[in-house]
């Protein structure tokens, strides 16, 4: 496997796509009545995850000379991507199954939502334990990376969610108030895994210290301190807390927030994988 930018692409969309199918079941659950937010989610779930597959078949070592080496990945069980790979397979056929049945307008038999919901938290779960498999780089090796991606997964996948439904309904999408009181709560446990995620990392040796320097104060600095704390984290949170004391919210503002967030999960990845290669460089 070639890593670089596509496996960020891969590892942002899959995890996107897992929040966004759970975004749904909560949103189906806690609120009957938001149906489109609910078909956003399920809709958007398979295609995102579809794009991630695409990102991984060009990636695996064969690019568009052979992309079917792809297939190579189900062959060892034992490895974390193979299981990775499986966990995939099952919940896009779960995925592309509840979004047909949500184009047709059919109600989604509970045991097969809750199947998909499993399917979802391993792939966020996946997304943080492929790189963590990677025993020599100190930053991906770390026992906060698999629930830091989770998070990420988590609150990426609902801002796309929000971002559809606040487009297209946002009064449907006001009522649904849970949400904004949970993005608050995901936002500042992300703070705090990626606080813990340097420090532990600074702490195992000379590799690991230079990692944490490659995205505080080195070439990476710019797109940690300014795209995954700045726009992807304090922005967003700054604009929910007004936005709850606040007795009637902006559609402009929320769609800033929930952009945010999508940049700033996307750019978290990226300087993980990045920073994680240059050491390996080195």
């Amino acid at each position: 496997m070639v890593w670089g930018p596509m496996i960020a692409v891969y590892l942002f969309v899959a995890g996107a796509a897992a929040g966004s199918y759970l975004t749904a079941s909560l949103v189906s659950f806690k609120y009957p009545g938001g149906v489109f937010t609910r078909k956003a989610g399920r809709i958007i779930a398979p295609i995102l995850l579809a794009i991630g597959l695409l990102m991984l078949m060009l990636d695996a070592e064969a690019g568009l000379r052979n992309p079917l080496r792809f297939l190579g990945l189900f062959a060892n069980p034992r490895s974390v991507m193979t299981i990775g790979t499986y966990i995939i397979s099952v919940f896009m056929v779960v995925a592309l199954i509840v979004a047909v049945l949500e184009l047709m307008g059919k109600n989604v038999p509970r045991a097969l939502d809750i199947v998909g919901d499993i399917g979802a938290i391993c792939l966020a779960g996946y997304t943080g334990f492929l790189l963590g498999d990677s025993l020599g780089v100190p930053l991906w090796h770390n026992s906060v990376l698999p629930p830091l991606f989770i998070v990420s997964a988590l609150t990426s996948g609902m801002a796309i969610v929000s971002l559809i439904g606040a487009a297209f309904d946002y009064v449907e999408f006001e009522k649904m108030g849970v949400l904004r009181p949970i993005h608050i709560v995901l936002a500042v446990l992300e703070i705090l895994l990626i606080v813990a995620l340097l420090v532990i990392a600074s702490g195992r040796g000379a590799a690991g210290a230079e990692s944490v320097a490659m995205l505080t104060t080195g070439s990476l600095a710019p797109a940690f301190w300014i795209g995954v704390v700045g726009i992807g984290l304090v922005l967003p949170l700054a604009i929910d807390l007004f936005n709850m004391r606040s007795t009637k919210s902006e559609a402009s503002g929320e769609a800033l927030a929930q952009t945010g967030v999508v940049v700033g999960g996307f750019l978290l990845r990226f300087v993980v994988v990045s920073a994680g290669v240059m050491m390996v460089l080195l």
